[in-house]
């Protein structure tokens, strides 16, 4: 019979799976070794080009081990010892380098025009010629951004992309050159991939498109630590029409084993290995791009939490905020914050803060510390608060107490 498992030890499992829980603020400096042990067990950090407070990537590692120097990502995305390399993953992604073998079957099926944005397959089927001339150019020249090129602002309705964009982004999307490094307006420097990833990452052997999504499954089972299918598939965003496969071999390996859970709908599978731990004590402000939360359905089923960004919603229609930050507290999303870092006037700002159904009484106080933690590691002299929200008002006199 298949174990059955309570929508609590589910949310402590999801957790410890995550790596909350864990005592921040008392490790030593957080350098290259926390990243990779992050990366070890989370597989990858969602990029985001969004920086009214700081951009997607550098949160996770905040989140769960605190504050640590901001160039440690950016000086392992880059270089001769750059420990990471950019692909889509769960959309735009850092990965560790070692996984990029497991990627070479959706460069493979991106060059054969599929899964890949249709107006790329599009472009270069029709532009073979342009598409070549860009990548000899790259060749002859070195390192080149989109913006390098002649009209590379671009015009039009896709964004404003400019032709030399669309090939560079096929080209991306094929592996055949990849990201070198970030410029400071967030702009992409790409690159022949064989003068940017180590050459004994490159002859590592090629494993079958099945291998490969077998081992993306495992990397996502250990670390969301219980889910559905639809959640180890999301995780990579693997192809829907070959997950019914690769769950059913895995199942029959032992290497994800069949449960029930309290609440849940669907057929839910566990890592053997996950953590079972009996409370977590956790406090953390989220990313909108965290693996805890960007699965919006699942954060609904683990904490009855409904989270929608709002950074597309015209002002008036917003409920939340622009750029709304969930608040794990314990064993649950106790409120949200909209925050925006005015960094001229060194000031990090809430621009609105709401209460969730059930937060603990302490919320506010423990919010206000989170944020006071956030502030220092972003370099920000001081909190303010906006009346805006049900819960503004006790976090402004919380924030007072704590400055």
């Amino acid at each position: 019979m298949k174990e059955s498992i309570s929508a609590a030890a589910a949310r402590r499992m999801a957790l410890a799976a995550q790596g909350f829980g864990e005592r921040r603020g008392v490790l030593p400096a957080v350098d290259r070794r926390h990243l990779k042990r992050f990366l070890s067990r989370n597989g990858l950090l969602q990029i985001d080009s969004v920086n009214v407070l700081v951009r997607a990537h550098y949160m996770p590692i905040f989140s769960r081990l605190g504050p640590y120097p901001l160039g440690l990502i950016d000086d392992n995305a880059k270089g001769r010892k750059r420990a990471l390399f950019e692909y889509w993953a769960h959309e735009a992604s850092l990965l560790p380098l070692e996984l990029q073998p497991l990627m070479r079957w959706r460069m493979e099926r991106a060059r054969r025009g599929e899964r890949i944005y249709g107006g790329l397959a599009k472009f270069a089927a029709e532009r073979t010629g342009f598409v070549e001339q860009v990548l000899r150019e790259i060749d002859r020249r070195g390192a080149l951004a989109a913006s390098d090129f002649e009209g590379g602002k671009g015009q039009g309705s896709w964004w404003g992309w400019s032709e030399a964009k669309h090939a560079l982004e096929w080209l991306f999307w094929t592996g055949q050159i990849t990201t070198a490094e970030r410029r400071a307006s967030f702009e992409r420097v790409y690159d022949l991939t064989e003068r940017v990833l180590p050459s004994a990452i490159l002859s590592l052997p090629t494993p079958s498109a099945e291998e490969a999504q077998r081992e993306l499954l495992r990397i996502s089972a250990r670390a969301i630590g219980v889910a559905t299918a639809a959640d180890l598939r999301n995780y990579f965003r693997l192809p829907a029409e070959d997950m019914k496969a690769r769950i059913a071999e895995l199942v029959e390996a032992g290497d994800i084993v069949p449960v029930r859970v309290e609440g849940w709908s669907q057929q839910a599978y566990l890592d053997p290995a996950a953590k079972r731990p009996r409370r977590i004590e956790a406090r953390a402000l989220l990313s909108p791009f965290d693996p805890l939360v960007w699965e919006r359905s699942r954060a609904e089923r683990l904490f009855g939490f409904f989270y929608r960004i709002e950074i597309y919603t015209p002002a008036e229609r917003r409920v939340h905020g622009y750029y709304v930050l969930p608040f794990l507290l314990g064993e649950g999303i106790a409120a949200r914050v909209d925050l925006k870092a005015d960094r001229q006037a060194g000031v990090l700002r809430v621009m609105a803060a709401h209460r969730e159904l059930h937060a603990p009484a302490h919320t506010a106080e423990a919010l206000a510390e989170e944020l006071a933690l956030m502030a220092g590691w972003l370099g920000l002299a001081r909190i303010e608060v906006v009346p805006a929200g049900d819960l503004a008002k006790d976090l402004a006199e919380a924030v007072g107490r704590s400055g």
